[in-house]
């Protein structure tokens, strides 16, 4: 709990917050209960909805299970499934006899044959012996009648659930005229614009006049845009520091359910219905009383997870046999598979973010970061699974090799279960040997992830070969082995979390309900967060310095604002953002147009190197992927022909892609819903070729080319904040000295995007920004020209005293690698004399076969 002291402190008090379209007229009362009411036509039944939120989630998630039929079925099957685990489970602890069925006696006491073939009935119990051991086990009885109880309640729920989308289906028919045989054929997005366009014609909604794409996405994602602010803010208790293990992320489907009964659905929730915080949540005076209410009900719902914790435990291990042990048997592999943690998903979740937007997101970043974690090789592990699997291989194949000689070998007792073992210990030995063919380059691996993800803490900047940030990432990209031995483990942690780790932080999270909760005329009280504000949740590192006058305890962090903004106004081009976010969109789309104007042009980007050809190819990549490439693959480039004048900064080329796609913020794509002849797809655009745009239908057009822009939008706002707040650079050498690396200047001296120095530290093109190009010898310089883009040099040039050019103290830091190579103190002519050799270890044969590797891909053509 709080200190004492903080009675003193003064916390502002909640605020309402008017609609920003006068919707609501002065003087006029809301009603207590929101009403959906219409007055004429086919849509006179849908009238009287108290409750919006439930209405509009109802319609999204009939959209999203895809029609009324699936939505029977699943659940229908569902309840089956149930029956079927309890009932298979209890057949298996009294209806089997498994002396018989491991055959340690024989099936007839009094005449035992030479040869006995034992069958699966012989193995099953009659029903009176089945029946009389049922009744003579007490705790099983209980637990029968306790799932009997359980599945009654999901019976009612699923009753309840499918009435109510039965009148979905019938608004789906009548009121937004698609029938159920043509909703697969409708995004989410020509939905919502029959939705909207609804609302027009004759109003649903009593206090507003006009519905917006943002109201909708309040009452679906309410509750959803709390959870995503407090992780953002780190408020809720997650993340741990565990004696052995370090730094510790836990979030299950368990523990979550929980928090939302705990916050959002409980008796003792803050929220008295679904659009309305309680009214002394909203009062600083009651904020103590209520937050030892709520440490209170966490420690009860403590309690009670305790008292089940041994029958949800059991239903855990039950369900993850059944789902997981074939698939073990068929594929050992699956379980190193990895998967979005839980976390990760609210962690990289924007404001405002739809399920299944959020879910295709992650899936673009999944083989990129798949990638990235599969970069990362322990070589003493390598050498160790290399033998091991050797010497489980060679027991295996002798075994298989006998199966196939003689199929008797398989009744051998336990033969089999070597052979499954033993196939385990090979693919799980295989994991730990790195693949020979890899080429280690985590930097780019990472901006790849980034641009898909949109999230990546600022400090992984430069550093994306470290362990530490492997081990960070390993809490967001978990193995599927984890996951699941997180949620058998939910049982357990989950009632220790609530009654020792919540109750602490109960005042703070009563504190950010008042301080961070706005109500809006017509909607009710939603995050303030999911406003998009601005100018009170901006972050001035991200672009909104002079459009925010929010103190840094009311900024969002990771520029989770800025981003989250730019992603609705891009998912939704018929948005009309208030006059803060609009001014900061244009502030952007200022800048972006800067920024390009020193780089190449985008063609000239997309066609350079073999690289981006493949990358960009139909083949191989999405327009998202292709366009990242083309970023990476030019970020390093310098002046190898008239085309480029100066070197191409990721910034200046991300903005250059950018400018290219020639739509403003908030303003509607081609091809976007309704707007059929408004706007015409340019020619030229950059990310999709002629062939993908003729296969696209309008919707996909418009899901496509939002997610390229985005993207390029995250790597380019990334990149702004690392010049404003950059991190160190790679060490050089200790006699080090020039203007970049004395220690008197400070590497948090911010750097105009204009020009070619434009890349920070760590980034792919950093390096080059440091060359300065009028003091480097002519060899020198054209021998950079030459290099591919992921070698990035960066040397100190200092005028010798005889006016000759000297290279001194420089250092060749390759963005694939955590180690830089130092070549010292030299001063030698690049065109005859022997190769510098290292101070600090390094040898001429190293650096030679370097340079004579850049050579011979240069003549190649780079990559």
């Amino acid at each position: 709990m709080a200190e004492q002291g903080e009675e003193d402190r003064e916390y502002p008090e909640y605020r309402r917050l008017e609609d920003c379209e006068q919707d609501s007229p002065p003087g006029e009362e809301e009603e207590e209960q929101l009403l959906l009411h219409v007055t004429e036509g086919p849509t006179d039944s849908w009238h009287h909805i108290k409750d919006l939120d439930s209405f509009f989630t109802k319609i999204y998630h009939f959209h999203q299970r895809n029609g009324f039929a699936c939505v029977v079925l699943s659940d229908i099957l569902e309840l089956v499934q149930f029956l079927f685990v309890v009932t298979f489970s209890t057949f298996l602890l009294c209806c089997v006899d498994y002396d018989v069925l491991f055959a340690t006696r024989p099936l007839n006491h009094s005449h035992v044959p030479e040869h006995t073939k034992v069958t699966l009935p012989d193995a099953v119990l009659p029903a009176p012996q089945c029946a009389r051991r049922l009744r003579g086990s007490g705790w099983l009885l209980f637990l029968l009648v306790l799932a009997g109880a359980v599945w009654l309640c999901r019976l009612v729920t699923a009753l309840r659930r499918l009435v109510g989308y039965w009148e979905i289906r019938s608004f789906y028919i009548r009121a937004l005229g698609i029938p159920a045989e043509e909703l697969c054929n409708h995004s989410w997005q020509s939905v919502q614009a029959r939705l909207l366009a609804l609302q027009r014609r004759q109003p649903l909604c009593v206090p507003r006049r006009e519905l917006t794409e943002l109201d909708i996405h309040h009452r679906i994602l309410r509750f959803r845009n709390y959870t995503v602010a407090m992780v953002n803010k780190s408020l809720l208790p997650v993340r741990f520091r565990l004696p052995l293990l370090g730094p510790v992320v836990f979030l299950t489907r368990g523990l979550q359910f929980n928090l939302e009964l705990l916050l959002f659905r409980g008796p003792a929730a803050l929220f008295q219905n679904t659009w309305s915080l309680r009214p002394q949540v909203k009062r600083a005076g009651s904020r103590r009383a209520l937050a030892r209410g709520l440490a209170r009900a966490a420690v009860l719902l403590g309690v009670a997870n305790l008292a089940l914790c041994p029958c949800v435990l059991g239903w855990r291990l039950l369900l993850a046999f059944f789902s997981y042990a074939e698939g073990l048997k068929r594929a050992p592999g699956s379980l190193g598979a990895r998967r979005w943690s839980l976390y990760a998903r609210h962690y990289l979740r924007h404001f405002n973010e739809l399920g299944h937007e959020l879910q295709a997101r992650l899936g673009r970043g999944h083989a990129p970061a798949t990638k990235y974690m599969d970069s990362f090789s322990s070589p003493l592990l390598a050498v160790l699974a290399r033998h091991v699997g050797f010497f489980a291989g060679s027991v295996l194949a002798v075994l298989i090799v006998l199966t196939v000689y003689d199929e008797d070998v398989l009744t051998v007792q336990h033969i089999l279960t070597a052979i499954t073992l033993l196939g385990l210990v090979v693919t799980v030995a295989r994991s730990f040997i790195p693949d020979e063919h890899s080429v280690w380059c985590p930097e780019q691996l990472l901006q790849r992830v980034l641009a898909h993800v949109h999230y990546l803490p600022e400090h992984w900047q430069g550093r994306a070969g470290r362990a530490e940030t492997r081990a960070e990432m390993a809490q967001l990209f978990q193995y599927k082995a984890v996951f699941i031995l997180e949620e058998l483990l939910s049982p357990l942690v989950t009632p220790l979390i609530l009654i020792f780790a919540f109750p602490p932080r109960a005042l703070e999270i009563v504190d950010f309900f008042r301080n961070f909760t706005v109500e809006v005329a017509g909607v009710g009280d939603i995050c303030s967060f999911a406003q998009l504000d601005v100018r009170h949740h901006g972050n001035p590192q991200w672009l909104s310095e002079g459009h925010t006058e929010a103190p840094p305890e009311r900024q969002a962090e990771h520029g989770k604002t800025e981003l989250s903004l730019m992603r609705f106004a891009l998912s939704n081009p018929r948005w009309r953002p208030p006059p803060p976010a609009r001014r900061f969109l244009g502030h952007l789309q200022a800048q972006v147009t800067r920024d390009a104007a020193t780089a190449p042009p985008p063609r000239h980007l997309l066609a350079e190197g073999p690289l981006a050809a493949s990358l960009l190819s139909e083949d191989s990549a999405l327009a998202p992927e292709g366009l990242v490439a083309s970023v990476l693959a030019a970020s390093g480039l310098v002046a190898r022909d008239p085309r480029f004048g100066q070197p191409c900064s990721t910034a200046s080329a991300t903005a250059s892609l950018l400018a290219s796609l020639r739509n403003p913020l908030g303003t509607p794509p081609c091809g976007a819903p309704e707007s059929p002849g408004e706007h015409q797809c340019p020619e030229d655009r950059p990310a999709l070729s002629e062939s993908r745009l003729r296969s696209l239908s309008r919707s996909a057009l418009l899901a496509e080319v939002a997610s390229a822009e985005m993207s390029l939008h995250a790597i380019y706002l990334h990149q702004v904040c690392h010049l404003q707040f950059p991190c160190s650079p790679c060490p050089q050498h200790p006699q080090d000295t020039g203007p970049l690396g004395s220690p008197g200047v400070p590497m948090s001296t911010r750097v105009s995007l204009s020009g070619c120095s434009a890349s920070p530290p760590g980034s792919p093109a950093w390096p080059w920004s440091l060359v300065p190009r009028p003091l480097s010898p002519a060899p020198f310089q054209a021998a950079l020209r030459s290099l591919p883009p992921w070698v990035t040099p960066t040397h100190r040039s200092r005028p010798r005293p005889d006016g000759d050019l000297g290279m001194r103290h420089r250092s060749w830091c390759h963005p694939c690698s955590p180690f830089c190579h130092p070549f010292g103190s030299w001063g030698v002519s690049w065109a005859e004399g022997p190769l510098p050799r290292c101070p600090m270890g390094g040898s001429e044969c190293q650096y030679g076969g370097a340079l004579l590797c850049w050579g011979a891909l240069a003549a190649m053509g780079g990559l």
